[in-house]
């Protein structure tokens, strides 16, 4: 099969002194998206050759914690999501969803989202 197009993402990470991350900027060819910030990111990949996956997880010295919370909350639930989709693997798709609810729950994000 031949590549019949490329599409670049780029993430730029803004280090202070000590090499800790103070920003986040990534674009997005194909989505139109250019020097968009964020305050985390998290990357899997996977590689075939060593059938291990490669992570990188950042986030800046600014991030607050009920943030990283709901970050981390609304990754697991796109993994659940991505899992179904990838697999159609229904009854552990609502497996994963119903430990997403638990965290939410543990978590008490209603009440601090209220607060």
């Amino acid at each position: 099969m031949a590549i019949k197009h490329k599409s670049k993402v780029i993430f730029e990470i803004g280090l202070d002194e000590n090499r800790i991350p103070e920003t986040i900027n990534w674009s997005a060819d194909d989505a139109d998206i250019q020097d968009e910030s964020a305050e985390a990111i998290m990357i899997s990949a996977w590689n075939d050759q060593t059938k291990q996956t490669l992570r990188m997880d950042l986030w800046t010295k600014e991030m607050k914690l009920f943030e990283m919370r709901v970050f981390f909350h609304q990754t697991l639930k796109s993994m659940a999501d991505s899992y179904r989709r990838a697999t159609n693997d229904d009854k552990m798709a609502d497996t994963m969803m119903d430990f997403v609810d638990y965290f939410h729950e543990k978590l008490e994000l209603d009440k601090e989202e209220q607060a």
